[in-house]
């Protein structure tokens, strides 16, 4: 029997995440990823891979919590095997800071990571800025070590990659099937004005003293130790397209992170990095039919994450699975999927 050629466009988590996903779960499709660049040049590479996401306006809470669960399930379990260091998954405790009490006290995804709950005054001490907090365990998945696991995860399933710049639906006509996780690559891809650059700058310190991430509320001020080296930030500069690094920035990272953590002042900054996150208001995760060189041909979308890719990389690739086999039952009913 004819195998299905199915191909994902992207190369970050998202993409990735989504590729392995299809290729493990459906034996009966050809899968192939195609991307302009791989690991170590993604997005995703320079990501703090923190767990906690924020509220997306117009998707329903529960299939959001579904996203969240999926990935926090998926790589609590990479955390607790012995490709944890290799993978580049780790458990990571610490808190979430507040000038203002929040008009919500417990996010939606409270209950999906380990012992949230409220800090007390004692802790709240350390942040005299701050009247609020919120104290938990999550996961860090570091895209520098995940990235290319899930490569080879991907090849052992029988997937193929190629590294190309794919500018036109047109360019893969040969495909039966598409799933589109290019980011903001979909603004000329998807046709989608609604996909914007924020722009996010962060440093890598050495400082192996810092055991525990502390996170602003505001979104923008973070300090998240990791296996090597704690990420420090960081910008959120909607609609920049710059990839230079800001000197600006970096001093108001290192003067703002500070402020949190003084012993910052004897850590040696290590690498500085900036990343453009593909962001819209809302991810769009759905079915699509589009005219690939005059002939119909079913598409995936998958994209539009923002900050939270890492996050929900996972989630959303279990959903999209389910898509494509009702994309293929819908081209094919007598596939057997």
């Amino acid at each position: 029997m004819k195998r299905v050629k199915v191909v994902v466009v992207g190369a970050g988590v998202v993409g990735f995440s989504a590729a392995v996903c299809v290729a493990e779960s459906l034996p009966s499709c050809s899968v192939t990823l195609v991307a302009e660049k791989f690991s170590p040049d993604t997005t995703s590479d320079g990501a703090a891979g923190i767990l906690f996401a924020a509220q997306f306006p117009d998707i329903p809470l529960q299939r959001q919590k579904r996203w969240f669960k999926d990935s926090f399930d998926h790589l609590l379990s990479i955390a607790h095997s012995a490709e944890a260091p290799r993978a580049g998954v780790m458990l990571s405790s610490g808190c979430q800071i507040f000038k203002d009490v929040p008009a919500v006290r417990r996010p939606f995804w409270g209950d999906l990571v380990i012992g949230f709950r409220e800090m007390s005054e004692r802790e709240l001490r350390r942040f005299p800025e701050h009247t609020f907090g919120q104290a938990f365990t999550t996961l860090k998945c570091e895209c520098v070590s995940y990235l290319p696991w899930l490569h080879s995860r991907f090849l052992r399933a029988g997937g193929t990659v190629e590294q190309r710049r794919v500018s036109s639906l047109d360019e893969l006509a040969g495909f039966d099937l598409i799933v589109n996780c290019s980011g903001l690559g979909s603004k000329t891809l998807a046709n989608d004005t609604s996909v914007h650059s924020v722009r996010g700058q962060v440093l890598k310190v050495h400082a192996p003293w810092i055991q525990h991430f502390t996170r602003d509320g505001d979104g923008k001020t973070y300090i998240y130790p990791g296996i090597d080296g704690a990420t420090i930030g960081g910008t959120r500069q909607e609609h920049d397209w710059r990839l230079e690094l800001d000197e600006e920035d970096t001093a108001g990272i290192l003067e703002r992170c500070k402020k949190l953590e003084p012993s910052l002042e004897n850590a040696k900054v290590v690498s500085k990095w900036v990343g453009l996150r593909p962001s819209r208001k809302n991810p769009r995760l759905e079915k699509d039919m589009v005219r690939v060189k005059g002939r119909k041909v079913p598409v995936v979308h998958n994209y539009g994450h923002g900050g939270w890719g890492v996050t929900l990389a996972w989630g959303c690739a279990v959903d999209a699975l389910g898509l494509v086999r009702e994309s293929l039952q819908e081209i094919s009913p007598q596939a057997k999927l």
